[in-house]
C-alpha cells in the first residue's frame, strides 16, 4: 500500500459535526431548559436511543410527560456521524449472552436484532422520515488467505447458531462488488443503508410532533435517583433514563462505565458513472472487511463513498473531541485503505472527514437496564452496532418503564452488568496495544493462510 497523501477537493471540510449535516445544514438550535422541570420520564441524550425510547412510550401512553435533554443538538453524536448502517447483527457477543442466558436467548436477541432493521424501516415510511434509506443487505468481503478462511467459519457458525441459508450467502469474491484482490464475500439481507442526519432529525420532529419536549443546549451534570440536574434546573421525574453512549464517561460517577471508542470518515467527491460502471455497487449495499482493523463503508444517495475505520482509537481518560476534527494522517490512512479496496476511487478526491466516538462495554456486550427501586435507567453499549440497537433498546425501555412482561423484556441484554473499564494508564495502554496488535496482525496475514497469533492476543487484552 503506498504512503501518498489523500488528495483533497476544493472547500475539503474536517469535523463540522459531518458530512451528513454538511448536506442537509446544521439544525437551527431548539430551545434549552428554563427552570426547574416535573414530568414522568426524563431522557438524558438526545440521540437515536434516547429519541426512539421516547417516541416508543408517547406512542404507547399519549398522557406519559416526557423530556428528553441534549448538551448540544439533538443528534450532535454518534447518530449524526456514523456509517449509516442499519445493520442487524447482534450488539454485543452471543457466546457470553449464552453463557449467562442460555443459547436459546441469545438466538432470541439475534432474531430481535434482525427484525428491528425493518422496524425501522416501517417506521421511517409510516412517520414520513426520508433518511435515503434502502434495504440492500450488507456485504463483507475478505481479501487474503487467512480472511477468507475466517470468512468460511463465520458462515458455519452462523449456521451453527441458527441462521438460515438466506440469512447469510456466501457468493463468489467478484459476484456484486468489484474489490480488489477479493477472495470471497458474502451477503447478509439483515441491514438498510441510511442517511444517519436525517434519520435522527426526522425523528427530533417526529418527537416533538407527539408532544415529547426536546430540550437542546442543555447538558446534563449529574444524574440521582428521580432527577436530572443541569446548569439551568433539576427535571424531576419517576424514571430517567440515561442515553449518552459514547458520551457517558462525562456523567459525574459513569467515567468508566463505557470506553468512548473513536471512528473517523472520509467520503469522496460524487464519482462518475463509468466508475460506478467499473465497481458496480448498483443495489446500493453496504460494505465491511474481514481485517481485524476494519473498515465500513456505502455507496451515498449522491454517488459518492463513504468510508470509514479506526483512526486513534482512543483519548486519553476517556476524552471526546466534540468537533470531530480528524487528523492528517489519519484521512491519508483512510484514503489509502479506500483506494486498496477500489482503485477506480483514486478518480475522485476527499471532500470532508469527520470522527466520533461510540460505546464500549468492557466484555463488549450491549445492555438495556431499567431499576424500578431508583427510577434509573439506561441502554447503550452498542460497540458500533448502534443505529439499529439504539431501536431496539428504544422498544425495550418502553416495556420495561411500563412494567410490561413482553418477549423483549426477556432479552439476555435486558439489566445486563459488567465490570467497569480499569483506570488510567491501563485503560489507554490496553486499547492502544489492541489496535497496534489488530494492524500488526493484518499485515502479517496479506502472506499467511491463517489468523495471526497477534489477534488473539490483541481479543485477550481487552476482552473483544
Amino acid at each position: 500500500m503506498s504512503s501518498a497523501a489523500a488528495p483533497l477537493a476544493p472547500g475539503f471540510a474536517n469535523g463540522g459535526v459531518s458530512y451528513w449535516y454538511r448536506a442537509i445544514g446544521l439544525p437551527e438550535p431548539g430551545p434549552r431548559l428554563i427552570g426547574p422541570l416535573a414530568c414522568d420520564v426524563c431522557v438524558v441524550g438526545g440521540g437515536y436511543t434516547g429519541l426512539w425510547t421516547a417516541y416508543y412510550l408517547k406512542k404507547a401512553q399519549p398522557d406519559l410527560r416526557i423530556a428528553v435533554l441534549e448538551k448540544e443538538f439533538a443528534g450532535f453524536g454518534a447518530s449524526g456521524r456514523n456509517g449509516g448502517w442499519l445493520v442487524g447483527e447482534i450488539a454485543g457477543a452471543r457466546e457470553r449472552y449464552a453463557a449467562r442466558h442460555g443459547r436459546p436467548a441469545a438466538v432470541a436477541l439475534q432474531r430481535a436484532m434482525f427484525d428491528t432493521v425493518a422496524e425501522v424501516v416501517n417506521v421511517a415510511a409510516a412517520e414520513g422520515i426520508d433518511a435515503d434509506i434502502v434495504h440492500g443487505g450488507v456485504l463483507t468481503v475478505a481479501r487474503n488467505a487467512a480472511q477468507q478462511n475466517r470468512l468460511a467459519d463465520m458462515v458455519a457458525e452462523s449456521r451453527a447458531w441458527g441462521w438460515n441459508e438466506d440469512d447469510l450467502v456466501l457468493l463468489g469474491p467478484h459476484e456484486r462488488l468489484e474489490v480488489a484482490d477479493a477472495t470471497g464475500l458474502t451477503w447478509s439481507p439483515h441491514c438498510a443503508r441510511v442517511q444517519p442526519a436525517k434519520l435522527v432529525r426526522g425523528l427530533v420532529a417526529t418527537v416533538r410532533a407527539l408532544g415529547v419536549d426536546v430540550y437542546e443546549g442543555t447538558p446534563v451534570r449529574r444524574i440521582r435517583p428521580g432527577a436530572a440536574v443541569t446548569p439551568y434546573g433539576t427535571v424531576t421525574a419517576q424514571y430517567v433514563i440515561r442515553a449518552t453512549e459514547g458520551f457517558t464517561a462525562g456523567i459525574a460517577g459513569h467515567h468508566r462505565d463505557w470506553l468512548p471508542m473513536n471512528s473517523s470518515m472520509i467520503v469522496t467527491t460524487p464519482l462518475p458513472a463509468e466508475v460506478w460502471d467499473r465497481i458496480g455497487w448498483g443495489r446500493r449495499e453496504l460494505l465491511g472487511d474481514m481485517a481485524h482493523y476494519y473498515t465500513y463503508a456505502q455507496r451515498t444517495a449522491d454517488d459518492r463513498i463513504a468510508f470509514g475505520g479506526r483512526g486513534r482509537p482512543y483519548r486519553y481518560a476517556s476524552k471526546v473531541d466534540d468537533a470531530g476534527d480528524t487528523r492528517p494522517e489519519t484521512v491519508d490512512a483512510l484514503w489509502r485503505m479506500l483506494v486498496d479496496m477500489f482503485p477506480d476511487a483514486a478518480a475522485g478526491q476527499v471532500d470532508h472527514a469527520w470522527s466520533g466516538v461510540l460505546g464500549v462495554p468492557r466484555d463488549w456486550c450491549s445492555t438495556a437496564v431499567v431499576d424500578h427501586r431508583t427510577g434509573l435507567g439506561h441502554a447503550g453499549g452498542y460497540t458500533g452496532h448502534g443505529v439499529a440497537a439504539a431501536n431496539l433498546a428504544g422498544r425495550t425501555l418502553r416495556d420495561l418503564v411500563l412494567r410490561r412482561d413482553t418477549e423483549l423484556t426477556a432479552l439476555p441484554w435486558v439489566n445486563w452488568r459488567v465490570r467497569r473499564w480499569e483506570p488510567e494508564p491501563l485503560r489507554w495502554l490496553g486499547v492502544h496495544a489492541m489496535y497496534a496488535l489488530y494492524r500488526g496482525a493484518d499485515a502479517r496475514e496479506r502472506d499467511a493462510s491463517d489468523t495471526s497469533g497477534l489477534a488473539r492476543i490483541a481479543d485477550a487484552i481487552t476482552g473483544h
